[in-house]
């Protein structure tokens, strides 16, 4: 678990209480499909499931999530995006993420699809890569 104080696992350079903490706590909501996506990644660092489900389209959404506890996320790289702005209603956001799992550390990317409903920016689908 991370500390209020320690730097947010998103790759921003705040303190986790002043970046994706107030978020993953429900106090506010992304403002970009960027912001939710980082938010998404620090949850997973994170372990805080919640936030994974609550953000993630009804339409896509598993019924639950198991997260594994082994896995470390390690580092966030945002390659490229999309729309997702304030005032966009859908967008996308290409990155590249490192973990480590099993004694190796492995690479994900994806192109991650977002929409927003109602003033919120929901993770949809992405295509692995």
């Amino acid at each position: 678990m991370v500390s209020a104080k320690d730097l947010c696992p998103c790759g921003l350079g705040e303190p986790y209480d002043a970046c994706c903490g107030p978020l993953h706590a429900g106090e506010r909501q992304a403002a970009t499909a960027e912001q939710l996506m980082r938010s998404r990644y620090a949850a997973f660092a994170v372990g805080d499931t919640d936030h994974l489900l609550r953000t993630w389209h009804p339409t896509t959404r598993p019924a639950e999530l198991d997260l594994d506890p082994s896995q470390r996320w390690l580092h966030l790289e945002v390659l490229d995006r999309t729309g997702g702005g304030p005032f966009d209603t859908e967008g996308t956001v290409d990155f590249r993420a490192r973990f480590r799992h099993d004694g190796r550390t492995r690479t994900l990317a994806e192109h991650s699809r977002f929409t927003r409903e109602n003033g919120q920016w929901l993770y949809v689908d992405g295509d692995l890569g």
